[in-house]
């Protein structure tokens, strides 16, 4: 796909909106184009830690409903790049894992797994239990990658936002290995 192709970012209803906005600011300062779908648990969560309605996130260009079965990133034919989940319930996860479509997110993961793009899964839980790892499992198997949020430390981020941006960096190498991303730290 072209670089200037979108990517698809669904937001589930986990803990951890502190990413997704780590993410947002490293996406936008590589121009990075992406159209979203939250789920209702995921509006409800962004509100409760963040105050943040959903439409207020900067640098998405496009909003799709969860329950819109016929939007674009519904059909294999759409041109999407890839697609990022975060963060990713274990519920998600699971639907994931076994090609269940209840919701859009659901669905433009089932369709970026069957047309081989690269779909990454900002998992959140904490412990985790024997169906949690097995369906991380079957979604690697299936294609996924599998991106925990859990941010490097050897950087030595002086704070919480800082951890999570270079988390971000992580998950944007995982979405496009072959983007140079402007400040991105490594270890050396």
């Amino acid at each position: 796909m072209p670089a200037d192709y979108p990517f698809v970012l669904g937001i589930t209803g986990a803990t951890g909106m502190l990413f997704l906005h780590a993410f947002l600011k490293v996406a936008r300062e590589e121009n990075v184009s992406l159209h979203a779908i939250i789920s209702p648990a995921g509006r409800r969560v962004l509100e409760l830690e963040s105050g943040v309605e959903a439409e207020a996130l900067p640098g998405i260009e496009r909003w799709f409903a969860a329950d819109d079965f016929a939007a674009t990133p519904s059909s294999g034919s759409s041109c999407y790049r890839g697609m990022v989940i975060l963060p990713c319930t274990m519920g998600t996860l699971a639907a994931v894992a076994s090609g269940f479509s209840i919701n859009l997110i659901h669905r433009a993961a089932a369709v970026a797994l069957k047309e081989r793009r690269r779909l990454v899964l900002a998992v959140r839980e904490t412990p985790l239990g024997r169906t949690h790892l097995q369906n991380m499992l079957m979604a690697h198997d299936a294609g996924a990658i599998i991106c925990p949020t859990m941010p490097g430390y050897y950087l030595k981020p002086a704070s919480l936002e800082e951890a999570a941006e270079t988390w971000a960096w992580r998950l944007l190498d995982q979405l496009d290995p072959e983007l140079e991303i402007a400040g991105r730290r490594r270890w050396k």
